[in-house]
Parts: structure tokens; C-alpha cells; sequence
């Protein structure tokens, strides 16, 4: 068992040296060099190791339409709750006109389960978050959060991992539905507090955060700190694409 253990690390460290000696190679990117970071929250920032926000869903569509609903086969990575409560209710035989009828009651009802239970959020930090948003802090830089969550629920995430109050704003899915319509939103906001130059740069775990940063028309740094490796990320041509937050340190810039 130890072996094993020990080759599972070896072979992770090989590929990460490996992503990091191919992107020096061929995606010189500066990442230190833009005014505003806009990052993803879920596998991103953080990755949950607790039930309360999945079971929030659960509640609300029970409570909401009266029904038992399933999440087996709905897809939420790179997904948003709203996308996600439309989906699931599909599947449960629910029309778009009914599901969309009391969506803004079920989010409610979520946030005020997320925030009743917040106490039950067990967040952890992906690798060397903490040392780069101290980083960007120290370089003066504007951080905000682009996310599929809903606000309230997105917030009581950072707030329980510690990590809120590196963060101006957040654009969330409560105020538009699709990942490119969030990005894009987190963008705009970037300028309107720094000015319309800004240079603005996404950073995501999915490959839905690639293509939402490209339709926008913004860099994004791909890291494979959730379920997705760095292989599949890298189809969608981010300007850096990499194992963790850590392998940023390992760049010449």
C-alpha cells in the first residue's frame, strides 16, 4: 500500500513537470502583468468536502414543487445553479413554464439552507490559493469571483473558507444565467471600477470557464485543481493551462 502511495506521487509530480516544462515551452504568458483577476469558485478557489449545497438543491425542488427530484446525471461542473435546478427538474417530468415559474423561490429557499447550515461547510483551499491571492493583494491587483453559484451561496463558500475578503465583488448566476453572461459581467464590472483599459485575466477549472472567458474575448489561466486534468482543459487553448495555483511559481516572468 505504501509502494503504491509513493508511485501515485512520483507519477503526479512527473506530470506536473511535465505541464509546467511543455507551457514554459510553448505559452509564455505573463500572468503577474493584468489589473484584474476574475476567478472561478468551485474547484478553482476551493473544492467543498461536505453535502450542504447539493442538498440544498434537493430541498428547494421538493419544497418547491412538491416532488421528489434526483441530481444522478445532471451535469453541474462548469454548470450554474439555476442551469442546474432547470435541468434536474426536467428530468423529473417538470415543464421550463413550471420550473421557471417559482425559480427565484427555490434559489431563495437554497441560500437560506446554505446559510442556516454554514456552519457545516467544510471548504478546502486548492494548492497555494492562499499565497496567490496574498500575492495579487500585496500587488494591488482587483479580485473578483466569476461563479456558477448563486451569490449568497457562493459568498458563505469564501467566507467559510476564509478567503471573502480578498474579493471586491463577485458576478454570480442570480444575476445572469450562463457562465459566458457571468464572465462577462465580472469583465465589465473590472473596468467600471478601474477604467475601460483594464487588462482583465479569468482564471477556471473547467473547460466551460475556457470557453466562456474566449467568448468574451479575455486570457484565462486553466487550472486542473478539479475534475478535470490538464489534457482536457488544454483542447480549448487557454493562455496558461496547469496542474495548481503552486505551478504558477514555477514560471519565468
Amino acid at each position: 500500500m505504501v509502494v503504491r502511495e509513493r508511485t501515485g506521487r512520483l507519477m503526479e509530480n512527473e506530470r506536473k513537470d511535465e505541464a509546467v516544462a511543455k507551457a514554459k515551452t510553448e505559452l509564455p504568458f505573463n500572468w503577474r502583468e493584468f489589473d484584474a483577476y476574475l476567478f472561478d469558485i468551485d474547484g478553482t478557489l476551493l473544492n467543498s468536502h461536505d453535502g450542504v449545497h447539493y442538498e440544498a438543491f434537493l430541498i428547494a425542488m421538493r419544497e418547491m414543487y412538491g416532488r421528489p427530484v434526483r441530481m444522478e446525471g445532471v451535469p453541474v461542473q462548469g454548470s450554474t445553479d439555476p442551469l442546474i435546478l432547470l435541468h434536474a427538474l426536467r428530468q423529473a417530468g417538470v415543464n421550463e413554464a413550471e420550473g421557471r415559474a417559482a425559480l427565484p423561490q427555490a434559489m431563495a429557499r437554497m441560500c437560506s439552507e446554505v446559510e442556516a447550515r454554514s456552519d457545516q461547510l467544510r471548504p478546502k483551499l486548492c494548492e497555494a490559493v492562499p499565497k496567490l491571492l496574498a500575492e495579487l493583494k500585496t500587488m494591488g491587483k482587483l479580485m473578483g469571483v466569476t461563479s456558477g453559484n448563486i451569490e449568497r451561496i457562493g459568498w458563505a463558500k469564501l467566507k467559510a473558507a476564509g478567503i471573502n475578503e480578498y474579493f471586491c465583488f463577485g458576478s454570480f448566476s442570480d444575476r445572469n444565467e450562463t457562465r459566458t453572461e457571468i464572465f462577462r459581467w465580472g469583465a465589465v464590472e473590472a473596468r467600471r471600477r478601474l477604467g475601460p483599459d483594464a487588462r482583465v485575466c479569468f482564471v477556471g477549472d473547467t473547460p466551460a470557464d475556457v470557453r466562456a472567458a474566449k467568448a468574451c474575448g479575455f486570457p484565462v489561466i486553466a487550472v486542473a485543481t478539479g475534475i478535470f486534468s490538464i489534457e482536457e482543459l488544454a483542447k480549448d487553448d487557454p493562455e496558461m493551462c496547469i496542474p495548481d495555483c503552486e505551478t504558477l511559481w514555477s514560471y519565468a516572468h
